[in-house]
């Protein structure tokens, strides 16, 4: 097949977005689009009435780029709505690229747009090396092959996704039926500060010069975390680390960690339980659980991640841009807690939904290896017209 190497800014215009300022804000009018209304479907619109010129307007199936902050590529699918700035309003030349061959090239071209990334805490792309980024253009027929079999591959991986959600918040319904809420105790379990049952160690500040898209030890953040608990595989944002690593800072299997900054609203308390399929650091932003009474690591890994003592945890945060706590404010937190038979009870019904979510996670790994394989393929002109009839 016949297929041709261009750079972005060749088959497409990127439009960034307007600078609304608080001034332009109201309760009607078109919402507009920030990055967090593209990353969290629970955070708020501003709105405006003002008149901006109409390359400013999105309509449901424009495709968005966000490249501040975070780095992704979204369609927009709810109603018509406004742009802001630090997020490109993507239109393709369809006469050379079909859209959602362009959405996908997009994601599989992140990673390599990632070195052209400026700031250390508020990461953005500059605009003239996104234009500049080279992707592979085959014929328009060939693009909508490819496109429909990647499009299949990644709705079963993300409906894996989906499921293993839904196993973490059963675990949190079971929870709450068998104890009640943690921090009202309408059971009247008996009461303890946490620190009187456990103490929490922050992790060590590894250096972002040795951060690596591929490597040995994943590098955990809160970004890991699902809001309710559970283990999310961050797939090809993942960060991984070649540096030299300090003793006691490699993680085992089971070990307990509580998200302690708000790297996403949310996330700040959520706890998870390291897996077995890879070796992860103990990063500064997450504090390692290790309990000094005779309590269950199952158990208090839901109590974290009950609503109420997230709250609780976010509650006691500090800071501007980014919110966190600390050990000692997470251990002076007063919590009710039911006695260890209990407990033991509910780690049998944990245990079987942890096997549950474990074949979901590991279709979801078979399922995400097959889908770089195919998108490899694809963009380095190796997929056979057979592969995607």
């Amino acid at each position: 097949m016949s297929w041709q190497t261009v750079e972005l800014g060749s088959i497409a215009n990127f439009i960034n977005g307007f600078a609304f300022k608080p001034a332009h804000w109201g309760e009607k009018g078109k919402p507009i689009i920030r990055i967090q209304n593209l990353t969290d479907d629970s955070k708020p619109f501003n709105y405006s009435t003002i008149n901006v010129a109409e390359k400013y307007h999105v309509t449901k199936g424009d495709l968005l780029v966000s490249w501040s902050a975070t780095l992704d590529v979204f369609e927009w699918v709810k109603e018509d709505a406004l742009l802001n700035q630090h997020i490109f309003k993507v239109v393709p030349d369809y006469e050379r690229v079909d859209k959602n061959y362009l959405r996908l090239a997009l994601r599989g071209a992140i990673e390599s747009m990632m070195k052209f990334t400026r700031g250390s805490t508020m990461k953005h792309v500059n605009r003239g090396d996104f234009l500049g980024t080279n992707i592979p253009l085959p014929p328009l027929p060939v693009q909508k092959q490819i496109a429909a079999v990647l499009e299949k591959a990644d709705t079963l991986r993300s409906q894996c996704q989906q499921m293993e959600q839904e196993l973490n918040s059963l675990a949190q319904s079971v929870f709450l039926d068998m104890f009640g809420d943690p921090v009202t105790n309408p059971k009247g379990w008996p009461k303890s500060k946490l620190g009187e049952n456990l103490t929490i160690k922050h992790g060590f500040a590894f250096k972002s010069e040795f951060f690596t898209s591929e490597g040995e030890y994943v590098l955990l953040t809160p970004g890991n975390f699902f809001e309710e608990g559970g283990y999310r595989d961050r797939l090809g944002k993942q960060k991984f680390y070649m540096g030299e690593i300090p003793d006691g800072y490699i993680l085992n299997e089971g070990d307990l960690l509580v998200a302690m900054t708000e790297q996403a609203e949310g996330l700040l308390g959520s706890c998870i339980q390291i897996p077995a399929s890879n070796k992860y650091l103990h990063n500064q932003r997450l504090g390692l659980v290790e309990l000094k009474t005779n309590q269950n690591k199952y158990f208090i890994t839901s109590l974290f991640n009950s609503k109420s003592i997230r709250k609780a945890i976010q509650s006691t945060a500090t800071g501007i841009k980014v919110k966190h706590t600390s050990p000692s404010k997470l251990e002076a937190i007063e919590v009710g807690l039911p006695p260890i038979e209990l407990q033991q009870r509910f780690e049998k019904f944990v245990t079987n939904i942890s096997k549950q979510s474990e074949n979901v996670i590991l279709q979801k790994s078979e399922l995400e290896q097959q889908f770089n394989s195919l998108m490899q393929r694809a963009f380095k002109g190796e997929l056979e017209l057979k592969d995607v009839a």
